[in-house]
């Protein structure tokens, strides 16, 4: 029972994890960018959804709301003022400003909301009981919310035209230019899109660990990063299964091992993987012409 209710652990972080990796996976996959300031992108969701309830005193549906939409929104405007200016710059340009909006958002955040942690009311309280095993309504909740969003993103990219046009300019930005893709639309529609996952990840990240700082984002971002890399960096299919294996492996490590050395296994992890097959568990191999 015990080794179960650890599986569930692990698929709850690892499902926030997958959420986050996803945007990170589909950023990559449009513009070959990683997009370093994406962890910072859960700190503001986070910020967003603790002052709409603690200090704007509204309905918590209507904070997850406003969370969401305005992550959305600062992720479109990240990638209209730092990023699409440096398209045709060489990519360590993008990556440097990617770092240096993280710093950034991290410090403003400081600014206003000063360093000290704030306390995150958990919004789903409660227990289910299946037989003997007791679970949090919030473990419940996040891996329900994950699978459904996972195969609602599924359907977006395979069978919609945005999803379409996003699988197009992934492929080949002239390309799709050519065949009267609006390119500039749709890559900031996936930014729109992996910045309102990092916000649902941020709340449902912070009903369970119920503590918010300015630097909280930097850590599990890495870990997402992390997790789409180990499932293949551009694939969303392998993000969401790196995001898992890492919840798991977190999971467990916790458990039965010691929690100071889940960081370790965690990137140890990583390493193994990547010596057994560089591209991931589901990335593809790039032929490139010279």
């Amino acid at each position: 029972m015990t080794f179960l209710t650890q599986i569930l652990n692990g698929l709850q972080i690892g499902s926030i994890y997958a959420l986050v990796a996803l945007g990170y996976s589909m950023v990559y996959g449009i513009i070959k960018l990683i997009n370093f300031a994406h962890g910072e992108i859960i700190m503001v969701g986070s910020y967003l959804t603790w002052y709409m309830i603690a200090r704007a005193g509204v309905a918590s549906p209507i904070a997850i709301a406003v969370a969401i939409v305005g992550c959305a929104f600062l992720g479109m405007a990240i990638e209209k003022v730092a990023y699409s200016p440096l398209r045709s710059s060489p990519r360590i340009s993008l990556l440097i400003t990617a770092i240096g909006i993280s710093y950034l958002l991290q410090n403003v955040a400081q600014l206003i909301f000063t360093a000290n942690p704030r306390m995150f009311t958990n919004l789903f309280p409660g227990t289910v009981v299946i037989g003997e095993l007791r679970l949090p309504m919030v473990t419940v909740i996040t891996i329900a919310v994950s699978v459904v969003i996972m195969i609602g993103l599924t359907l977006l990219v395979n069978m919609t035209k945005i999803g379409k046009a996003m699988r197009a300019v992934s492929e080949d930005t002239d390309a799709a230019r050519l065949m009267g893709i609006n390119v500039n639309s749709t890559i900031s529609f996936t930014f729109g899109l992996g910045s309102a996952l990092a916000a649902i990840a941020s709340v449902l990240y912070c009903c369970s660990y119920s503590i918010i700082e300015p630097t909280m984002g930097s850590m599990f971002g890495l870990k997402a990063f992390v997790a789409s890399v180990l499932g293949g960096i551009g694939s969303m299919p392998g993000a969401m299964l790196g995001g898992l294996v890492i919840g798991v492996a977190e999971s467990l490590t916790n458990g039965y091992i010691n929690s100071s050395y889940t960081d370790a296994i965690v990137f140890g992890i990583l390493i193994v993987v990547l010596l057994v097959k560089p591209t991931g568990f589901m990335g593809r191999t790039m032929n490139e012409k010279v």
